[in-house]
């Protein structure tokens, strides 16, 4: 679990590539479509590439995680300021993250932990 607390702390300190050795080369990303630019991202490229963008989208960002029901979904928040908009914004995220040797294979980015919790097959 440090593992996936330092890559929150990664995207928090705006370290795009530091969490990057976390991930299987060809692991997954799919953001809910709920959340702005949601979609899904394959391999390397596509974790990279959405995490560039995402981090360019602010001009503040702190994120925060705490592994939830055993580590397989994490409660998170970030408090950040938009670079274009210098609105800021509060707000939760709850991954579904899946490993497997020690290496992230998917993550799943809800808004809502109910939706997590539902995707994982876990209930409150």
């Amino acid at each position: 679990m440090e593992a996936v607390r330092g890559g929150v702390r990664a995207v928090g300190a705006r370290r795009l590539y530091a969490s990057l050795p976390l991930f299987d080369a060809d692991s997954t990303l799919v953001i809910d479509l709920s959340i702005p630019d949601g979609g899904t991202f394959v391999g390397s490229d596509g974790v990279r590439s959405y995490r560039s963008r995402f981090l360019d989208a602010w001009e503040s960002l702190t994120t925060a995680a705490e592994p939830f029901k055993g580590g397989v979904v994490v409660i998170g928040r970030f408090i950040g300021r938009g670079a274009a908009s210098g609105a800021d914004v509060q707000a939760n995220f709850t991954p579904v993250i899946t490993m497997q040797k020690d290496k992230v294979t998917q993550v799943t980015l809800f808004q809502s932990r109910a939706d997590a919790l539902e995707a994982a097959g876990l209930q409150e």
